[in-house]
């Protein structure tokens, strides 16, 4: 990345050994005219949904978001809305702010959790990729974009980093997890220390890192009206090289992402190898951002026509295999096995009898949702919460599938919500299961943590998803919920059991993405405009005709 004077360093140098590289040589570009947004509106994606059309609710995606400052935002704030905002919100906003993370009196990003009271400060008192989405959509909501800005810049600069994990190294796109501003107050300077999976638990590389990166920055452009950025030399090679990574061609017979366990928010082994829903879902909303993005030079025609290529076939594998409703279960409970050639049905080989127990009596009637992961002989019939409530975001489901999931967490409230949203996956594996799939993981035993844990940074997530499909009832209903115990528990990471009565065994207090995914949830309920940064509308021209599977029929 010459453009950005980047020389090639590994990555536990740091920025100070690097050529100053001041950010406001591109915060300093002037912004262009609003209207000039409202060309930038994706290509053949000018369709409602249908469960907006249900809902009566305008057309989001499109909506250009201005940066006025939110009712909740404290000290400041409007009138424009008659109510009173709720006590926690002020509290919420000055937690926040204290997260903040300054490089040479700037802010860059939010700490994961400002927890003095903590014995092991370990890595969260590091900026993390996907832990600070929730703090930028806040920030952009409530008018202060440029600390969204200056995280962009930063972590793509990062991303220029030469990276090895021992005598390996990894691909130029590959963004870093996290990364921490070091303070020198002898000699009054800053340096930057990231990590790319070489010091994670595991040494695992953050996949989703640089999906959030492109759907952040799409964020930024919708919420600002400013195109500058993204059109940058720096930002175009940037989402070039993460799509690069991802698009490259080998040995896959799927559209979808191999991952190794631990290559996202559940960073832990928790069984999610192969194709999980998480990253699927990312996947398929960064390559729908990117599409809007990208230039239509030479090298981003060419770009362009491999996202176009992917996505038909991303939506249609995901959408025919990885959907799970009643019919369908039933559809699998009576499949044919060890089926050769074309025209076989059962294409996974999947054995019937290999269909947890549970999943006959937590399947609705109406409702449907898309399982965890699907490779051969193998199906992971868990929930996952982040996955699905992307794929509504994204239009990765189709309108009827969107409203489906929603039929589902209605149904299924006090399994997925309890007594704090949202459960990250459902149900929670344990006894023997527990000690193969998790390796006998002590922070991952049954209804704790990733494994069945209740996580109140998905309440940003379940909201967005409620107001997209018209149901904003089910997201008020959640924020009531966590309105209970959020300020009153310290802001905790998340809690453990059933129904999410306790505070986690090993759960943060004061954690970054607890207090502004419920500030994102409360804003974008307020102000339903503010879920066009983060959603896509579907685009008709990549709906499948999914025809149920029929094999118990010959």
């Amino acid at each position: 990345m010459e453009g950005l004077g980047l020389k090639n360093v590994s990555s536990h140098c740091s920025i100070s050994e690097m050529d100053d590289y001041d950010l406001s040589r591109l915060l300093d570009k002037p912004r262009l005219n609003i209207e000039r947004q409202r060309s930038f509106d994706e290509r053949s994606l000018s369709e409602l949904s249908i469960g907006l059309a249900r809902g009566g609710i305008d057309n989001y995606e499109s909506t250009y978001s201005p940066g006025g400052r939110s009712v909740l935002d404290t000290p400041v704030s409007s009138t424009r809305n008659s109510f009173e905002p709720h006590p926690m919100v002020a509290e919420a906003w000055e937690a926040l702010r204290r997260s903040l993370v300054h490089f040479r009196d700037q802010p860059v990003g939010t700490i994961a959790a400002y927890d003095h009271a903590s014995e092991e400060v370990l890595n969260y008192d590091q900026v993390f990729v996907r832990d600070f989405v929730p703090s930028a959509l806040a920030f952009l909501m409530n008018g202060e974009p440029d600390i969204v800005k200056n995280f962009l810049l930063k972590t793509l600069q990062l991303q220029g980093w030469e990276k090895r994990i021992d005598r390996f190294k990894l691909g130029e796109g590959a963004m870093p997890a996290s990364f921490k501003v070091l303070h020198d107050p002898v000699r009054k300077t800053d340096t930057i220390v990231a990590d790319f999976g070489e010091s994670a638990i595991g040494r695992v590389a953050p996949v989703d890192s640089g999906f959030w990166w492109i759907i952040l920055l799409r964020a930024y452009t919708k919420s600002t009206g400013d195109l500058s950025l993204a059109e940058t030399p720096e930002c175009q090679k940037g989402m070039k090289l993460i799509l690069t990574l991802c698009l490259s061609e080998g040995f896959d017979t799927f559209p979808t992402l191999l991952c190794a366990d631990g290559c996202s928010m559940i960073d832990r082994r928790m069984g999610i190898y192969g194709y999980p829903i998480e990253i699927q879902a990312l996947f398929f909303m960064a390559l729908r951002c990117a599409l809007s993005l990208l230039k239509h030079d030479a090298e981003g025609k060419e770009c362009i026509e491999r996202i176009v290529k992917r996505l038909h076939a991303l939506s249609y594998h995901m959408r025919s295999y990885f959907w799970l409703d009643f019919q369908q279960l039933n559809d699998i409970y009576r499949y044919k096995t060890e089926e050769y050639s074309h025209t076989a049905v059962n294409k996974f080989n999947v054995i019937p009898d290999s269909i947890p127990e549970w999943v006959f009596d937590f399947m609705p009637t109406r409702g449907g949702y898309f399982i965890g992961n699907v490779s051969p002989a193998r199906m992971d019939f868990r929930w996952f919460a982040l996955g699905n409530c992307v794929a509504i975001l994204a239009s990765l489901s189709t309108p009827e599938q969107s409203m489906a999931i929603m039929d589902l967490i209605e149904a299924r409230w006090e399994e997925l919500v309890g007594e704090m949203p949202l459960k990250i996956t459902y149900p929670a594996i344990e006894s023997h299961e527990w000690r193969i799939v998790t390796g006998c993981d002590p922070k991952n035993t049954r209804w704790s943590y990733h494994n069945g844990g209740s996580w109140p940074v998905l309440l940003w997530l379940l909201t967005a998803a409620c107001i997209k499909t018209g149901r904003p009832q089910i997201a008020r209903r959640a924020i009531d919920l966590a309105e209970t115990r959020l300020l009153k528990d310290s802001w905790p990471e998340y809690y453990d059991g059933k129904l999410g009565r306790y505070i986690g065994k090993q759960a943060r207090k004061h954690q970054t993405w607890s207090i502004s995914g419920y500030l994102v949830a409360k804003m974008m309920l307020e102000d339903p405009s503010h879920l066009g940064m983060i959603s896509l509308e579907e685009d008709k021209q990549m709906k499948p005709v999914i025809r149920r599977s029929s094999s118990w029929t010959c």
